[in-house]
C-alpha cells in the first residue's frame, strides 16, 4: 500500500492542482472577451460554467474532508518492528515519535525521548519483555524473554499454525479472474487468477467467510436459480414482461428455494448449462433479470436527484471524481459503469458483504474509483464500516520489457504457457539427476510442483502494483527468492528427521515434553523469525500485498540455512555414518520451520513434495 502519509499528501496535491485549474477556467469564462457572443453555443458555455463551479465546490469540500477527517492512525501509523541488529534488541517501537507529532499538531511541544521514558516506566511486569532501552531521539528497543518465545514455539507445534486473533467474522467477497466464456484463457488472466485465489485463501485462514466471484459472462449459479424461479413464478415471461418490482426480495426467494429444495437446486444448475449453451429463451431470461437490476438502482439515483442529462446520456457526477459515471447511454444501452454499479449493490445488499475486493489490472483503477464514489454518494455503504477496495496489478512483460506476446505478436494462451512450464521443469529435474533417484510418480509430482509453483510464485513474489518480467529461466533457478529454491529448502528440512529415522509420532511427543532451547544466536534468530508469521498475515490483510509473504518465506529459509550450518541437529559417527546423538530441541525447530513454510505455501497456492 506504501507510505500512508505520502499517499494522502499526493492526493491533496492533486486536488489542489484541480482546484487551481478549474478556478482559472471559471475566470476565463467570466471574461466576455474570451466568448464568441455571436455563437449559438453561449447557453452551452453558461451551462459549462455552472458545472465547473459545481465541480470546484465538490473538490474544495473533498479537500477539507481529507484534511480533517483522515483517521489519525493512518496519518501517524506506528508499530513495533523487528530489528536487523541484535544490539538494538529484538523489536524496536517508534510510537514516541508519532505521539510527539500528534501532540505538536495540537499545540503541545514534548520531547519524544520524554514520551519514550513515560512509556517504559508504565510497562507492567510481564512474561514477554526481558528489558527495554531508549535509543536516539526516542526509539524503544525491546528485548524478548527466551522462555516466552520457547513457549510460543511449543504451542505452535502442539496446536498447529494459528491465524492472528480475529475481532469478528466477516463476509469477504473477492471478484477475480473473470475469463471470457467465448474465448480461451490467456496470460492476461494469469495475475488476476493467481492473486485473487491467494487473497481468498488468506481471508479464509484468518477465519472469515469468503465468497469467490469468478464472472464467466455473468452466467453462474446465481443466474441459474433466478431463472428457475422466474420460470415458476412467471411462466409466460417470454411474451409478457414479468412485474418484478423488488429484485432483492426475488433473489431471497430463489436463494431460499435453492438451499431448501433439492429438485429446485438441480433445475437451477440445468438452467446454468442452458444459459451457457446460449439457449435463446434463457438468454432472454438473463437479459430480463439484468434489466430489472439496472433499472432498480437507476431509479434510486433519479429519485435522489443525482442523475443529469448530457446529450441524451444519463450521467452522475460523484464527489471527488473528475469525470461523470454513465448510467444510460444516449441509445438507451448500458455500460460497464452500469453493470458494476448493479454488481456492487447486489454484493452489499443481497450478499451482505463486509469486505468487497476487486482484483483486476491497474488500468481499471479510475473506473472502480468512480463506481465506489457513486455507491458512497447514494448511501449504499460507509467506507468506515464496509471495506470496498480495488486490488490493482501491473501487466506481465516479456524479457524484451514489452507486453508479453508470442513471437508472432499474438496473446500467449494460458495452456501453452503451462505446458511450456511442465517441459522446462522436467528438463531442470533431469539436469539435476533427479530422475535417477525419484520414482516415476515422485518425479511427476516434483515436475508439477516446480512448474506450477514457479509460475505462481514469480507473480506473487513481485509487488502486485508493479509490472513484472516473465522469465522461465529466472523462475526455475534454484538460487535466490524463487519457488524452486523454497520447495527444495522445504524438502531438505523434511528429510532431516527422515534420515535420522525419527518418526512423526516421536516428534509430536517431543513437542509436548521437550523444552526448545534458544541459547545459540542462530537458534534465537530462527525462533523469532518463525513467530513473525502472524504479523506478516496481518500486514497482508491490511494492504493485500502478497509479496510480503514471499519475502518472509525466503527470509525464513535463509535463516534456517544459517541455523543448520551452525547448529548440529543430528550428530553422526564420521566413520560409520550412524546416528550417535539427536538434539531434539533443534529437530523441533526444524519441524516448526517446516509447518510455517507449508502453511505459507498453502496460502500462495503452492504444492510442496516430500522428495524432490
Amino acid at each position: 500500500m506504501g507510505d500512508p502519509v505520502a499517499e494522502y499528501t499526493a492526493r491533496l496535491q492533486q486536488q489542489e492542482r484541480e482546484i487551481k485549474s478549474l478556478s482559472a477556467e471559471i475566470e476565463r469564462l467570466k471574461n466576455p472577451q474570451n466568448l464568441d457572443l455571436s455563437s449559438t453555443g453561449l447557453d452551452e458555455l453558461r451551462e459549462e460554467n455552472a458545472r465547473l463551479k459545481y465541480r470546484l465546490n465538490i473538490l474544495k469540500k473533498s479537500l477539507q474532508e481529507e484534511l480533517w477527517h483522515t483517521p489519525t492512525w493512518r496519518m501517524h501509523r506506528s508499530r513495533s518492528l523487528p530489528t536487523s541488529r541484535p544490539s538494538l534488541g529484538d523489536y524496536q517501537c517508534n510510537s514516541a515519535m508519532a505521539m510527539a507529532q500528534m501532540m505538536k499538531a495540537k499545540g503541545l511541544k514534548v520531547n519524544p525521548r520524554e514520551i519514550a521514558e513515560k512509556i517504559v516506566q508504565n510497562i507492567p511486569d510481564n512474561e514477554l519483555i526481558e528489558r527495554t532501552e531508549i535509543a536516539g531521539p526516542g526509539f524503544i528497543n525491546v528485548h524478548l524473554k527466551k522462555t516466552f518465545v520457547s513457549k510460543l514455539l511449543t504451542n505452535l507445534l502442539v496446536n498447529g499454525v494459528q491465524p492472528p486473533p480475529l475481532d469478528r467474522k466477516q463476509k469477504v467477497i473477492v471478484d477475480f479472474s473473470s475469463p471470457n466464456i467465448a474465448k480461451e484463457m490467456h496470460v492476461g488472466h494469469l495475475r488476476s487468477t493467481i492473486i485473487g485465489e491467494s487473497v481468498c485463501r488468506l481471508f479464509e485462514f484468518i477465519g472469515h467467510e469468503v465468497l469467490r466471484l469468478n464472472h464467466v459472462g455473468d452466467w453462474g449459479t446465481q443466474f441459474g436459480m433466478l431463472i428457475a424461479h422466474l420460470q415458476d413464478k412467471f411462466p409466460n415471461y417470454l411474451s409478457v414482461s414479468p412485474p418484478i418490482g423488488d429484485l432483492q426480495a426475488f433473489y431471497k426467494e430463489s436463494k431460499k428455494r435453492f438451499d431448501d429444495e433439492e429438485e429446485f437446486k438441480k433445475r437451477a444448475y440445468q438452467c446454468v448449462v442452458r444459459l451457457q449453451s446460449k439457449d435463446p429463451d434463457f438468454i432472454k431470461a438473463w437479459n430480463l433479470i439484468c434489466d430489472v437490476s439496472r433499472n432498480e438502482f437507476q431509479k434510486e439515483f433519479e429519485e435522489k436527484g443525482l442523475v443529469e442529462l448530457d446529450e441524451g446520456r444519463k450521467i452522475v457526477f460523484a464527489p471527488g471524481q473528475s469525470i461523470p459515471l454513465t448510467v444510460v447511454k444516449s441509445d438507451g444501452g448500458y455500460t460497464y459503469d452500469t453493470s458494476d454499479l448493479a454488481a456492487l449493490r447486489q454484493r452489499l445488499f443481497d450478499e451482505k458483504g463486509d469486505v468487497i475486493i476487486y482484483v483486476t489490472d491497474s488500468g481499471q483503477a479510475g473506473h472502480f474509483q468512480l463506481v465506489f464514489a457513486a455507491g458512497q454518494m447514494i448511501g449504499w455503504y460507509d467506507p468506515k464500516v464496509t471495506r470496498v477496495e480495488h486490488a490493482g496489478f501491473g501487466v506481465v512483460l516479456g524479457e524484451d520489457k514489452k507486453k508479453f506476446k508470442t513471437r508472432s505478436g499474438d496473446t500467449v494462451r494460458l495452456m501453452d504457457l503451462l505446458e511450456e512450464g511442465l517441459k522446462r521443469s522436467m528438463d531442470k529435474l533431469k539436469e539435476k539427476g533427479r530422475d535417477k533417484v525419484l520414482t516415476p510418480e515422485e518425479l511427476t509430482q516434483a515436475q508439477q510442483a516446480v512448474a506450477f509453483g514457479c509460475i505462481k510464485y514469480a507473480d506473487l513474489s513481485h509487488n502486485r502494483i508493479n509490472d513484472y518480467i516473465f522469465s522461465f529461466d529466472k523462475m526455475l533457478d534454484d538460487r535466490g527468492n524463487t519457488a524452486a529454491y523454497l520447495l527444495y529448502a522445504f524438502t531438505r528440512i523434511r528429510s532431516i528427521a527422515r534420515l535420522a529415522n525419527i518418526e512423526e509420532a516421536a516428534l509430536r511427543k517431543a513437542a509436548e515434553t521437550c523444552e526448545i532451547l534458544l541459547e545459540h544466536e542462530k537458534e534465537w534468530k530462527l525462533g523469532k523469525c518463525i513467530l513473525r508469521f502472524p504479523e506478516i498475515l496481518q500486514k497482508m490483510v491490511d494492504d493485500l500485498l502478497l509479496h510480503t509473504l514471499c519475502d518472509y518465506l525466503y527470509e525464513l529459509a535463509t535463516t534456517f540455512t544459517e541455523f543448520y550450518d551452525s547448529c548440529y541437529c543430528v550428530e553422526k559417527d564420521r566413520q560409520t555414518g550412524e546416528v550417535v546423538k539427536v538434539n531434539m530441541w533443534r529437530m523441533l525447530l526444524c519441524e516448526a520451520t517446516a509447518v510455517i513454510m507449508a502453511k505459507g505455501f498453502d496460502l500462495l497456492g503452492l504444492s510442496p513434495v516430500q522428495r524432490m
